[in-house]
């Protein structure tokens, strides 16, 4: 409902005023409901409501949030609550920033998994008893050792989780900056939710309330009803939701009883088709008085908000003048509307799925800007066109109909508008991308919202020529995030439905149901596409190629490369499957085979800096670590503030005994990141050799400040005790690193020298026998239990 026309909302008085009530009451009266919950069929009026009772809350001074579909996710919900409250003055500036670092390091995730599978130089072969322990135990106690780890291990086999849990242990803790950054890439809902909780707190302490609308329930709701139902039952530390806020959900379905049973006070709002009364009293408002008039307008829309609202702006004067508005409600509005020009901006304006004045001009061509204004202004202040954030959009109940008018009144027409608005589109995308070479611009949110609308322009104009590309742009955006894929998916759904071109929705219905599917996934939605023709030749590639992605994060890495090898037959030229190629030899220790695909990459890509980076990681697993340094001086020169490539030619120095040039990089990259964990840790290391013992502390100390329940951390500086000749401090040290991890062979071995050290030999021996039992093929291990069995002996 647009501001201009608040004046002219009618109906719903009990709905707002139990909403103005609930707002009225006390914190802590038992009166007082924390949830409403909008309920009712399309067209019953439930987005007016709910931006009737946003208008009603920011009246009474509340700060208020308004999301809908167009967030696909959690995280993308909280980053819109964190826009709007600042829109309204009041920043979430910490769930910025952690949002901003999700973004950053969400798109790390694959290549630090990877890394953490991938063995270090010498590393022994097999998988150590310990590892067996783990799978075990189950995936349940892995993922609790390695928090946010559950992405990882999830689509991992339990063979290839006993092969490599040792490395994952402290591969995930070494290359992320804190464990925080694991838990905020891997388990975002997890990570970001007491944070947004903390500044709820704050905002809801300078507000005379918090209101937060969550509107298309019915799509949105699968992700966020969960979410919401923890934001309302959790306990804890974080707390839950501050009891001064209200959440307010619609959608077409009613409220889950089974899981919001006994979680606190839910307002159930049915949403029914305007009582007779209520639509007697918006035609009256509107000068349709005429009882037969009334009648007939009553028969024809059964009280639905929507048409009954249409007609009453069309202010029939007789019976005949109303039509069955389900077909025609707005061709008959045209018919009264006696301005030229009004008929056709209505009419036209109904093609884009979203409006704004940009893409209004792109449709009414209008010399004066004035003339234009004026139109759109009366266009977005029609009862059918409502707000959705910076845009508006027609209801769906009267833009069906206006489009199949649109559609058979002129084919040609039809086809040459949703040109024009696809060119128009594609022109506003080439400007998003202007001057950004080299960058991942599916990852940019104003880009690939253009590229999605000006796929469905061109579905629109011509279905069949245009659905190999629109297959092919939807295989590129599941390779950046399965949620973005899904829009696309139901972006084909719409164009299929708006086009009458049932193989068309089809399409979007199987590929989103593929999405949605936890077991099927990206996975799933590759099948489909390869199984069936539609994909143009580069589209089969990228889709080949994805699906060796998700293949080889299975452990299914013969299968991946299968896939990628399909893809090169295809387009041999496509980057990211030789890149997936070089990643994959990577895990199987083929570095020959990693470092010929990660060439020819960097052959196609150059200057890529996660083309080289990778590679530059690939000669340090494989100890070529003067190569190594020169793949990562390429990546620093391109991106000098990577602390990440600048650790890694940190630690390939301190191999090679350069020691004061590692130790510029690593100071280098802890001024661009303190908290970096691997960069802080290797530089204790290298502190040790240089004979820094108290500096080498430092950092130590530091590191466990920053990672308290890191067994890696733990095990590091309990080492570094021993060898400094503190025996009883290293024990200490030791143990903690043991406790967090029980079945750490390291730690145990370093625990038994430190034993050894304290003439506690018996101790001793049992530590060193559990770290050969987990790890039988650990020559240092084995050492210090001879040295250990002499002495007892």
């Amino acid at each position: 409902m647009q501001q201009g026309n608040r004046a002219g909302f009618v109906g719903r008085g009990p709905e707002r005023a139990a909403f103005l009530a609930n707002l009225d009451l006390p914190v802590g009266d038992d009166r007082r409901r924390l949830r409403f919950h909008v309920h009712g069929p399309a067209g019953v009026g439930k987005t007016f409501l709910v931006q009737e009772l946003r208008h009603l809350a920011r009246e009474r001074g509340a700060l208020t949030a308004y999301v809908d579909e167009r967030a696909g996710s959690v995280p993308e919900a909280m980053a819109e609550v964190g826009r709007q409250f600042a829109e309204q003055g009041r920043r979430l500036k910490e769930l910025e920033r952690r949002l901003a670092v999700y973004r950053e390091r969400r798109h790390e995730a694959e290549a630090a998994a990877l890394a953490a599978l991938a063995p270090e130089p010498g590393a022994p072969p097999g998988p150590s008893a310990g590892s067996r322990a783990v799978v075990g135990l189950g995936v349940a106690a892995f993922e609790a050792v390695v928090p946010g780890a559950g992405l990882v291990t999830g689509a991992l086999p339990a063979d290839l989780l006993a092969q490599h849990a040792d490395r994952l242990r402290t591969g995930l803790s070494a290359r992320f900056r804190t464990p925080d950054d694991i838990d905020l890439v891997l388990s975002p809902e997890r990570a970001l939710t007491p944070v947004l909780l903390r500044e709820l707190r704050t905002a809801a302490s300078a507000a005379a309330s918090v209101v937060l609308f969550f509107d298309t329930y019915e799509r949105t709701g699968p992700f966020l009803d969960p979410w919401l139902h923890d934001l309302v039952t959790r306990h804890g530390a974080d707390g839950g939701l501050p009891a001064s806020v209200v959440v307010v959900t619609a959608g077409q379905r009613p409220l889950d009883t089974a899981r919001w049973t006994g979680a606190g006070p839910v307002a159930d709002v049915p949403l029914a088709p305007f009582t007779e009364t209520e639509a007697r009293g918006l035609l009256s408002g509107k000068g349709v008085v005429a009882e037969p008039v009334v009648k007939e307008v009553l028969r024809l829309t059964g009280g639905l908000p929507v048409l009954v609202s249409t007609l009453a702006e069309a202010r029939p004067g007789a019976p005949d003048d109303v039509d069955d508005p389900s077909a025609t409600a707005v061709k008959r509005f045209l018919q009264w509307e006696t301005d030229d020009a009004r008929r056709q901006v209505a009419r036209v304006c109904a093609l884009p799925r979203q409006l704004d004045a940009d893409v209004f001009r792109v449709l009414v061509d209008r010399p004066d800007d004035d003339g234009a204004d004026a139109l759109y202004d009366w266009l977005t202040g029609l009862p059918f066109v409502g707000e959705r954030g910076a845009r508006v959009r027609y209801h769906a109940v009267v833009r069906a109909p206006m489009l199949r008018l649109e559609r058979r009144r002129s084919p040609r027409e039809w086809a040459a508008r949703h040109r024009r608005l696809a060119e128009a589109f594609a022109r506003w995308r080439a400007e998003a991308a202007a001057g950004r070479d080299g960058e991942n611009l599916w990852a940019d949110e104003e880009w690939r919202g253009l590229r999605l609308e000006e796929a469905y322009h061109l579905l629109c104009a011509r279905p069949a020529a245009a659905l190999g590309a629109a297959l092919g742009a939807l295989v590129e955006a599941c390779g950046e995030d399965g949620v973005l894929g899904r829009g696309w998916a139901r972006m084909l759904q719409d164009a299929g439905d708006d086009t009458d071109h049932p193989d068309l929705a089809a399409w979007g219905a199987r590929l989103d149901g593929a999405l949605a599917d936890e077991s099927a996934g990206i996975a799933g939605a590759m099948d489909l596409l390869l199984a069936r023709p539609g994909l143009d030749t580069p589209g089969r590639a990228s889709a080949h190629a994805l699906r060796g992605r998700e293949l080889g994060r299975t452990g299914a890495y013969r299968r991946a490369l299968e896939e990628y090898d399909r893809a090169l037959e295809l387009d041999p030229r496509l980057v990211r499957a030789h890149y997936g190629r070089g990643s994959v030899h990577r895990l199987l220790d083929d570095f020959p085979a990693a470092l010929a695909a990660f060439d020819r990459a960097d052959e196609l890509a150059p200057d890529t800096v996660w083309i080289i980076a990778e590679r530059g990681e690939t000669y340090r697993l494989a100890g070529r670590f003067e190569e190594a340094v020169a793949d990562f001086d390429r990546a620093v020169a391109l991106d000098p503030a990577d602390a990440g490539a600048l650790t890694a030619r940190a630690v390939c120095r301190h191999a090679l005994g350069r020691y004061e040039e590692a130790l510029a990089d690593f100071d280098r990259a802890l001024a661009i990141d303190a908290d970096h964990l691997w960069a802080r840790v290797r530089r204790a290391r290298l502190r040790r050799a240089l004979g820094e013992e108290a500096a080498a502390f430092a950092d130590l100390d530091r590191a466990a400040r920053t990672a308290p329940d890191s067994p890696w951390v733990a095990s590091e500086r309990g080492d570094a005790y021993r060898l400094a000749g503190r025996p009883e401090a290293a024990v200490t040290e030791l143990s903690r690193a043991i406790t967090l991890l029980p079945d750490h062979p390291s730690a145990l071995a370093s625990r038994g020298a430190a034993l050894h050290d304290l003439s506690r030999n018996e101790e001793a021996l049992t530590d060193l026998d559990r770290a050969l039992e987990l790890r039988p093929d650990y020559p240092w291990a084995q050492t210090m239990r001879t040295r250990v069995r002499a002495a007892i002996f």
